[in-house]
């Protein structure tokens, strides 16, 4: 038992050691990296709108992200901003984006972007109906060549 008060006392003194390096880092990335200064709701377009610290504004429809579709408009406006700013939080939802991830279009995890990504090639619109019946009237879609025989 005598050597718990030593070894409180060693752990003390290693975090005062490593704390002024931290804060110089955390504050050196605080001003380096791009991160959320406000969040909102915009019901009559169904969007998160962000206002960056570099002062851009950067807006997505709650359907791309993960968490966020088909949410109620209550529970979207209820978005918290993470204490560094590199995170937004919706409590109703208990859904979690990533700042730098929605700048970057990570809308949600590697499944989620498969399903977003597929639903490109399912939409249906004339232009693409017209494109189809075009390449279908002159013979479809180019046959794969046969291997090479070895």
């Amino acid at each position: 038992m005598a050597s718990e008060p030593q070894s409180k006392d060693w752990i003390d003194a290693e975090i005062k050691r490593h704390l002024a390096p931290a804060r110089a880092r955390g504050q050196a990335a605080q001003a380096s990296r791009v991160r959320a200064v406000a969040a909102r709701y915009d019901a009559a377009r169904d969007r998160i709108v962000l206002a960056l610290s570099n002062g851009a504004e950067f807006s997505l429809p709650t359907q791309l992200a993960q968490g966020l579709a088909g949410a109620p408009a209550e529970a979207l406006a209820q978005i918290e901003i993470t204490p560094s700013g590199f995170g937004l939080h919706w409590p109703l939802l208990d859904a979690d984006l990533s700042v730098a991830g929605l700048l970057a279009g990570v809308f949600g995890n590697a499944l989620w972007m498969r399903e977003i990504a597929s639903r490109g090639g399912r939409a249906r619109s004339p232009a693409k109906a017209a494109a189809a019946q075009r390449n279908g009237a002159r013979g479809g879609r180019p046959r794969k060549p046969a291997p090479a025989a070895q």
